[in-house]
């Protein structure tokens, strides 16, 4: 890892009138590194995904990106084309529903392509040439390559999402409950690839879920959230076996008992 932290967060807040969706959140993130954000639907993680990602614009605080170049550049002081420029080429973001992360009406070979002619990649067939070998790295069959996207399985398509995050090499990617919604079997396919890849790649990654068996398996260190508040953070194991906080407490023994 390197000795400087990727990311830089400092009391980022998001108030929505009088409701709290996040306060007061402060943590670094390492290159490399895998941090889960965890917590119950409503404890504010997703919102605070969306204002680490720049989806969304906090009410207070800062959040600083370090660029290829080294240079920390404050997120909300960049122009929305610098932020998408970012989000196409040094940044990935996996949504829950993969249908929102792709295109349904280009082919498989055509969404991974995207991505490639965003950094500037002009060659027919050394886009095609790129994306059947990501087709091949995330578990899907290179003759599927002029496929549509809505003709592939739930699993398939989260798999397809990640090809075209991943295919130029982004250092940082978000995940939104990235096995939400899929079978368990198909989960555990998945969040074996996702793994093999981040370690592969060495990507930093924040994951927002509400599972902490998928958070054990892929995370560094967690953060758990309760209403809107990090209320207990560490390192994955350490929380997950001896959690301080009576909510974590909850948390874990609640999975103990399923």
């Amino acid at each position: 890892m390197s000795d400087q932290p990727l990311l830089n967060v400092r009391g980022v807040s998001k108030f929505y009138g009088s409701r709290i969706g996040c306060t007061d959140v402060s943590f670094d993130l390492w290159p490399g590194e895998v941090l889960a954000i965890v917590g119950e639907s409503g404890s504010g993680k997703t919102t605070l995904l969306n204002c680490l990602a720049t989806r969304l614009m906090p009410t207070t605080g800062c959040v600083q990106y370090r660029m290829r170049d080294g240079n920390l550049r404050d997120l909300y002081q960049m122009s929305d084309a610098e932020r998408r420029f970012l989000m196409r080429t040094d940044w990935g973001f996996v949504h829950q529903n993969p249908a929102d992360g792709l295109r349904m009406t280009v082919s498989a070979g055509a969404n991974v392509g995207e991505r490639l002619m965003a950094v500037g990649n002009r060659h027919y067939g050394n886009i095609r040439n790129t994306a059947s070998d990501w087709l091949e790295r995330v578990e899907i069959a290179q003759d599927r390559i002029d496929d549509q996207p809505r003709a592939f399985s739930g699993g398939m398509r989260q798999r397809l999402q990640i090809a075209r995050n991943l295919v130029t090499s982004p250092r940082l990617v978000f995940m939104d409950e990235p096995t939400g919604g899929l079978d368990v079997s198909v989960q555990a396919r998945l969040l074996d690839l996702v793994r093999g890849l981040v370690s592969d790649l060495g990507l930093a990654v924040i994951v927002v879920t509400h599972d902490l068996a998928v958070a054990r398996l892929l995370s560094h260190r967690m953060m758990v959230m309760k209403g809107g508040r990090v209320i207990e953070q560490g390192l994955t194991d350490r929380v997950l076996d001896d959690p301080r906080e009576p909510y974590t407490q909850l948390l874990v023994s609640s999975i103990l008992q399923v």
